[in-house]
């Protein structure tokens, strides 16, 4: 049954160019919103759709997060959900292993990247006077994957920044909450040692990596207005791995 929860409604996505991003941002798209993607990266796909844009930002920049914003503000009236997908794993190693620029660069891009986006966009929906916010963390940021604490590091504050937004912004009729996926297959794969993979395969009950249209249908429950109750929450997309 087709779905048209979106109809009339603005989104922006970070990360929307690829991997988990790209196939939200067709979730989205089938389902009626207008969809502005802010990456670094420019999508694979044709814009060939009417209600789809790209706006080249570098999210760990202030200055150029302003300017994407004053680029949307020509495309859209308005904003109704934010969803922020972009992420790196960085390397796989020991942490006393990691230079200080390997481990500034996975911050700058998972926390502070989330951080700016969420600044700029948060005073749109209060605006709007309706919104949904949806950060994508991970199953690391909850249960510490070894061989890659930035990543799993960064992740947790992501977490810790949605609980305190979902409660900073509970005044107002706009939830913030975010997402845990265990691996799924994706480019970010080839960011990680064969080892590394294998690991995380081994701690999925179910023996398989997820999907990105099984992240998708959870991410766009949560940007839709049938997600009304829930704010400053953690929602597991784990295949069993997750214990708490």
């Amino acid at each position: 049954m087709k779905m048209n929860r979106f109809i009339n409604q603005n989104v922006i996505i970070t990360g929307g160019s690829s991997g988990i991003g790209s196939t939200i941002t067709s979730r989205l798209l089938s389902e009626g919103a207008n969809v502005i993607i802010w990456d670094i990266l420019s999508p694979k796909e044709k814009m060939n759709e009417e209600n789809k844009f790209f706006v080249e930002v570098d999210i760990r920049n202030w200055e150029k997060i302003k300017e994407a914003l004053k680029i949307s503000k020509k495309i859209i009236k308005k904003l109704d959900v934010l969803i922020c997908c972009a992420g790196i794993t960085g390397p796989n190693k020991k942490t006393w292993e990691y230079s200080k620029q390997e481990w500034d660069h996975v911050f700058d891009v998972n926390v502070n990247g989330t951080f700016l986006c969420n600044k700029a966009c948060i005073p749109l929906l209060i605006e709007n006077g309706y919104g949904r916010i949806v950060n994508i963390a991970s199953i690391a940021g909850k249960e510490g994957n070894p061989n890659a604490s930035a990543y799993s590091s960064s992740k947790a504050a992501v977490i810790g920044l949605t609980k305190s937004l979902g409660k900073e912004l509970s005044e107002h009729p706009i939830t913030v909450n975010c997402v845990t996926p265990a691996a799924v297959k994706t480019e970010i794969f080839e960011q990680m040692t064969r080892e590394h993979i294998n690991y995380m395969l081994s701690k999925i009950p179910m023996g398989r990596f997820g999907t990105t249209d099984e992240v998708s249908s959870l991410v766009c429950w949560l940007a839709s207005s049938e997600c009304s109750f829930s704010t400053g929450s953690v929602f597991d997309i784990s295949g069993g791995r997750a214990t708490y």
